[in-house]
This record gives structure tokens, sequence and C-alpha cells, in this order.
């Protein structure tokens, strides 16, 4: 029987496939799971057959792709369904792979049925910072006084990977720590809207609102998601609806403001009725706290000077942060060598690049070199003229902001005379074309390239 030892033989395998996911989703799909290995297959058991439909089609050639780079095996992946029914009692019985840093397994909490939390996501261990501090706040504020009201709901914004996941997380598990029979569900408006076309399909509507209408707290990340399907919608806003007149608690996290998500004016108006906090970019002081911490809780040899190093490289994103001192202690721990400057300069070369270069690029250089490829003055791009020949290279050129510099969509708006909500109107649809027209986007392509060149000089 040819078994490979989970703790040296496949740790390279899980750190390749965390990298490659991102921790967040690493964290939500695979480190639940339990894994067993034998011969040339995986086992993979999970608690239901959503669970496996998600990594089976989004996640299973990726964690095949990782076996054959790194044991030269080409796998078959097996999935085995084992209802959880005392979520106590359930330490599945196949070794866990843990994390590549992080070996503790997840101590699951004792819930009417699976939460779906990750418990390393604690109140405890957030970094609060002048950037956070309110949505921190407000966090709390939730778990002391559920479905009070004044903070219900509680909706969290920010752009990705700064942090909203950790609070939706920390406040399901304060909430399970205080009242282990609480009914808790985290998910993304991703999977609620799956779930939804599922039970449609399935003819079990009835049994999906008994699911989301009992709850005492329902956790919902990214509800950009549900926004623009008009039945998923529908089915949210009633579902929201019977939580919020029955005084249970809704948190939502969105990667931009309830005004902005378009949603229908009866679900809008619910959410703007509560509370609405925004999670900026961490300052440095932040940033090197986050990697401090980090590093402690892993007991790793990291110098300040190399934790100081990451911290100016990457500033825009928290998860790219933590996931850049992983990668460096992964790389570190297989090769044997000490961390230092240069090899963090070498190995995180190709992020601390694209972020150097985003932070390089500035709002006159976007408009020089627009205006130049679709021949218009620099002063219509704040005039109010709305002829297409200016309109146009002007939404381009608010959606090359968004993409390439740091500015809020209201900076953005400033720089063009305009809104931050015409700067959200502008980014979507060049984001549209761009999916639908490949020589459009070969076009953003080349100019993106000419602002890079020219902010170079």
């Amino acid at each position: 029987m040819d078994t490979l030892s989970t703790g040296d033989t496949l740790a390279p395998v899980f750190t390749e496939i965390e990298t490659i996911l991102g921790k967040d989703t690493y964290d939500m799909w695979l480190r639940p799971a339990s894994f067993g290995f034998e011969g040339q297959t995986l086992t993979i058991q999970l608690p239901n057959q959503f669970w496996q439909k998600t990594i089976q089609s989004r996640y299973e050639h990726i964690i095949k792709d990782a076996f054959l780079k790194h044991t030269g095996l080409e796998i078959t992946v097996s999935y085995i369904i084992k209802e959880i029914k005392d979520p106590v009692q359930t330490v599945l019985q196949s070794t866990p792979i843990p994390s590549p840093v992080q070996t503790a397994a997840p101590v699951i909490q004792k819930s009417p049925f699976p939460a779906r939390l990750n418990d390393s996501y604690r109140f405890d261990n957030f970094i609060e910072s002048p950037s956070n501090r309110f949505a921190y706040k407000a966090a709390q504020a939730v778990v002391n006084k559920l479905g009070n009201r004044e903070n219900n709901p509680l909706v969290i914004y920010s752009t990705p990977g700064l942090g909203k996941t950790h609070l939706l997380h920390a406040i399901g598990n304060q909430i399970l720590q205080q009242n282990p029979a609480a009914r808790v569900l985290y998910m993304s408006g991703e999977e609620f809207v799956s779930e939804y076309i599922e039970a449609l399909q399935n003819k079990s509507s009835e049994s999906f609102r008994k699911k989301y209408r009992s709850l005492d707290c329902l956790l919902m990340d990214d509800i950009q998601f549900v926004a623009g399907k008009a039945a998923s919608e529908g089915e949210f806003f009633y579902t929201f609806n019977a939580l919020f007149e029955s005084g249970r608690q809704i948190v939502l996290s969105s990667d931009r403001t309830p005004h902005e998500l378009g949603l229908e004016e009866r679900l809008s108006s619910r959410l703007l009725s509560g509370i609405i906090t925004e999670i900026k970019k961490p300052n440095l002081e932040t940033r090197i706290a986050i990697l401090r911490q980090k590093r402690d809780s892993i007991n790793f040899d990291i110098g300040d000077d190399v934790i100081s190093f990451i911290a100016e490289g990457i500033q825009t994103n928290v998860r790219e942060l933590e996931g850049s001192l992983f990668r460096l202690v992964s790389y570190c721990s297989t090769h044997g060598v000490i961390p230092t400057i240069p090899v963090a300069k070498e190995l995180l070369a190709d992020i601390l690049t694209q972020e150097e270069q985003r932070l390089a690029v500035n709002v006159n250089a976007i408009k020089k070199v627009v205006g130049k490829h679709f021949k218009i003055d620099m002063d219509d791009f704040t005039s109010k003229r709305k002829t297409q020949s200016v309109a146009w290279p002007r939404q381009i050129a608010m959606f090359l902001c968004t993409e390439l510099t740091d500015l809020s969509l209201p900076e953005i708006g400033r720089e063009f005379n305009r809104d931050h909500s015409t700067v959200v109107h502008a980014r979507d649809l060049v984001k549209e074309k761009i999916k639908s027209d490949p020589f459009f986007s070969a076009e953003i392509n080349q100019i993106i390239s000419d602002i890079k060149a020219v902010d170079k000089k």
C-alpha cells in the first residue's frame, strides 16, 4: 500500500493549492474537508453534495495539477459525503490536511447545523487600525446586541482582501462561543444564488426557505453576486425581511456601497436602514503589525527588516500581504534558507513589481495616453460634453483609474468632475465590453502598456 505522509510529502502540494486559490478560498472549501491518499487516489470527505459540486467543478483540476507537479502522479479524486449530525462529535477519521503554516485543525463549534465558520478568524487576532476601526467596533456591537434594530443589518464594504471575511467569521465564532446552540450560517452571495437555483430545480423551495429563515444570524459574503439576478434577489429580499422582522441578525459584505450595487429599491432601502461601514487600505504601521502577528502565530524567525520590506512593497491588499509572508515561509522552510530581503525580493518579484507599477501610475498619465489614443484634449476629461467621441474615452480613462491607481471612487470622480456613481457606471460598462469584445480587450491592453511606458519616463 502506497500512502504518502501528509506531514512532509504532501505539505508542498497543499502549499501550492493554497497559493493558487488564495487563503480565504482555501480556508472556506478545503480546510474543513478530510483527506486520505492511497496509491494514486485522493479521497475527500465532505458534509454535503453542494460542497462536493463546488470543489469538483472549480478546484479539482488545480488539486490534480498540484499533485502532478509535486509527486509526479496523475491522481484520481474520489468524494465521500458524510452528513454532519453532531458537529461536536464530528472529527472525521481520515487525517485532515493542515495549512502549510498552521497545523492545528479547526475547532468545530457546537451548533444545530454546520455554521461553516473558520475558527482561525476571531476578534482577538484581527488587527484593529484607523482604516478598519469603525467596522471592527460595529462587528463587536452586533454580537453584544444581536438583532438590535440599531445594528441590523450590518453592511461592511471594501475592495477585496482587506478583512471583510475575517470580521464575518469573527462575528459568527463569537456568537457561538457565547451561545453554542445559536443557529449561525456563513455563506457567499454566489452560494445563495446556486442553492436557490438548485432548490427550484429540485422543487425544494420550502425547505430552502425554512433553512434560511430559521437562522439567528445570517453572515453573507459578497452580496454583489446576488444583485442583478431577479429571482434570487427577490428570494433574498423575502429571506432578509423574514429575519429582520423576527429580530434575527443579518451581516453582509460587499465590494461596494449598497448605493452602487444596483439592487431593487425595496432591498436597497433595507440595507441602507442599518449600519454601513467601509474598510480602507491599511497604513504601513498596520501592515507591519499584521505581518508580525502572522509571523508570531506560526513561530517562524523572520526579521523586522524583512517584515518592513514586504509591508512597504504590498500596500493595497491584506490577503496578498499575508499570502506573501506564507509564500516566503514555505520557500525558506523547504529549501533551508534564512529569510532575508534579497530572498524576499527575488521570491516575491512578480507581486512587488505589479504593486510598484500600480502605485506608480497617476491620473494625468492615464488621461494623456487615452487622450492621444482617441484624439481628444485633456480638458475634455473634465468638461460637460457628452458626445460619444468624448464620453467613451472619458469612461475608459475612469475605468483605467480604478484598475491602475489607488484612488477611491469619489477621488477618481473628482479628477473627472463627476461623482462616484458615474465612475462605477463607466467601470462596469468598460469591463463588460472587455469581456465580450476580444479586439477591444487587446486595445485596452495596448493602452495600459503605453500608460506604464509614459509613467516611467
